[in-house]
């Protein structure tokens, strides 16, 4: 999700003490995960039910996934070797230990700490870090048999947000495993769900139906929270249910678009998919950011928690492709130094702020 021409320029920024990737820095390095490491708390079967409940080890992998990455990216930007020995450490304890996950909430946990491994692991990687081939192997081999089965095929289930981050994990990892297969099956499913998360009016009077859903109007109204209208570029499938959960799909959109750009295939923000995610991300940053909620709309009732997910997407379209989204931009402005979501988000100003390498 990061490439090395990013980096570099992200470092240079911080050199020259600019705005803002000088307070993106601070607020990193500043962060629990960064200023006071943990012992990484690895369980052999991590337990995930409903909302993490039962929570064996959720929380816990959550939470050492994000300092895993954190710590690399400490280290690629700033370049003091305790930071990367962190991320290795965490890295190492999971990939010696962990051997699945149970319960109904299995996908969706691989989904989200699967994204951050992916990205922990290639900065680690390919930046000198001292990270041993067999510890490469073993982290590897973490990837692919642990968290990339419950991942690559997607999901049926019906809301958008499990999908996508599932996806977009098989996606980043099959960057750091170079496998092209299950890129390729990871990346088919991810098409298909993102049409039938963001509503276009050129879709007809109804939104597409993702695979498991039907099509008929009442099975879409229902599967759409009880939406009933469909009048606006940029609806979602999850509004109606809350804008965070809305923001995740969002982040997980951008995060594959930012992934293919970087390794040189269909450049996803110039297509429908990018269409689709730039839409979304106006319509509902406008009413985080104070417009009337129509009363069309969810009963004129909405969840305004869009979370910290709008950087990336906000950099591809807006700041690389000049498009004009004003009310994206003025919420991202707003929200910088963007917060990590303590489950797949993190970072994402220093990172991917006004950065066109």
């Amino acid at each position: 999700m990061i490439s090395q021409s990013q980096l570099d320029f992200i470092r240079q920024q911080v050199q020259n003490k600019e705005q803002p990737w000088m307070d993106a820095y601070n607020a990193l390095l500043d962060d629990e995960n960064i200023a006071n490491p943990k012992e990484p708390a690895p369980v052999v079967t991590v337990e995930c039910g409903p909302y993490s409940d039962p929570d064996v080890g959720c929380t816990a992998e959550r939470n050492d996934s994000i300092a895993a990455y954190g710590n690399a990216l400490a280290w690629a930007i700033g370049g003091e070797q305790s930071y990367a020995q962190q991320a290795m450490k965490i890295m190492d304890a999971y990939s010696s230990t962990i051997k699945g996950h149970s319960n109904s909430n299995s996908p969706l946990q691989a989904g989200w700490v699967g994204s951050v491994w992916a990205r922990a692991g290639e900065l680690i990687r390919y930046t000198d870090a001292g990270w041993s081939e067999d510890d490469i192997e073993q982290f590897g081999s973490m990837l692919r048999n642990v968290y990339m089965p419950l991942t690559v095929n997607g999901t049926d289930h019906n809301v958008a947000n499990w999908e996508l981050v599932m996806t977009e994990a098989a996606i980043l990892m099959s960057v750091f495993l170079e496998d092209a297969d299950t890129w390729n099956t990871a990346m088919g499913w991810f098409l298909k769900r993102v049409p039938a998360t963001i509503y276009m009016t050129s879709d007809g009077e109804y939104p597409v139906a993702a695979r498991g859903q039907s099509s008929a109007p009442d099975a879409i109204i229902a599967w759409w929270f009880n939406q009933t209208v469909y009048r606006e570029d940029g609806q979602a499938q999850e509004t109606c249910r809350d804008l965070e959960h809305t923001g995740y799909s969002f982040a997980s959109i951008a995060h594959v678009a930012e992934t293919c750009r970087i390794q040189g295939t269909t450049d996803l923000y110039q297509t429908d998919v990018g269409t689709r995610l730039r839409y979304g991300l106006e319509f509902h940053s406008q009413f985080v950011n104070g417009e009337a909620v129509p009363s069309w709309l969810c009963g004129g009732k909405l969840s305004l928690t869009l979370g910290p997910i709008t950087e990336v997407g906000f950099n591809g379209l807006s700041f690389r492709l000049g498009i004009d989204m004003p009310q994206t931009g003025n919420l991202t402005v707003r929200q910088r130094p963007a917060k990590d979501n303590g489950l797949f988000v993190a970072y994402e100003t220093l990172t991917h702020a006004e950065n066109n390498a």
